[in-house]
């Protein structure tokens, strides 16, 4: 009988990890066994079976049949019997790979887009603002309290708005700016409700030459010359 035909009993087994090689030092079964329970070996991940003979307390599996369903190479050195793993994944199992940490998102430069929305809305509402105690002053009507206050409550609105939506420094810089410009548009009308509270005649030049009203008008053309999604924050001289 040859040895190709003959049932091995796998003694002793060395894996080499940088080779995938598996040596299996073979010993001739018995001739006459006891008994034998017909059963399989399933090597998981791959398709088929191999027979095995249990025999005393041990089993037996025919190397051919190892190889086969595993894919492997088989050879003969002298008394020993190479049988060479193969190098891919077995199929059906799912190939690994080392988990790869998640990169962390870079913080965002320059302006939001959020905060602009929220700032161009803001300064929109300190325009309006302006617009409103000039048109009254040039056409000799009072700065009333009752709109003076609805400006106030929509600002302060808009300015928490704002603020929620600061997420980069130069979200942070800008919105600095904003509250110098909401500042100095109630400091203007302040003004101007006491002048009409203490009954002080308001000429319809007043604002021609108001050093404050100049910065308020030139703090919000500086705001929103910048205002582009991702620039760079620059200071506004007029809005301090």
């Amino acid at each position: 009988m040859t040895m190709k035909n003959r049932w091995k009993r796998i003694g002793m087994a060395a894996l080499t990890a940088a080779t995938g090689t598996v040596v299996c030092y073979a010993q001739d079964a018995p001739a006459h066994p006891r008994q034998a329970v017909p059963t399989s070996l399933v090597v998981h991940g791959y398709d088929g079976q191999v027979p095995v003979i249990q025999r005393n307390g041990h089993a037996y599996v025919e190397v051919e049949g190892l190889a086969r369903i595993t894919e492997s190479s088989l050879s003969f050195q002298g008394s020993r019997i190479v049988l060479t793993l193969p190098q891919t994944v077995p199929p059906g199992v799912a190939p690994t790979s080392p988990a790869t940490p998640p990169v962390p998102a870079q913080e965002e430069k320059g302006y939001s887009r959020e905060f602009l929305r929220a700032a161009v809305e803001e300064m929109s509402v300190i325009r309006e603002w302006r617009s409103a105690i000039e048109n009254a002053i040039r056409t000799n009507n009072p700065v009333e309290q009752s709109w003076v206050s609805n400006y106030r409550t929509i600002a302060d609105t808009r300015m928490e708005m704002a603020s929620a939506s600061t997420t980069t420094d130069a979200d942070r810089q800008a919105l600095a700016l904003l509250q110098n410009a909401k500042g100095m548009i109630q400091q203007l009308s302040d003004r101007f409700l006491s002048m009409r509270s203490n009954l002080s005649y308001v000429s319809p030049d007043s604002l021609a030459n108001d050093p404050l009203d100049k910065k308020i008008l030139a703090c919000a053309q500086g705001v929103a010359g910048q205002a582009v999604p991702g620039g760079q924050f620059q200071d506004v001289s007029a809005c301090h």
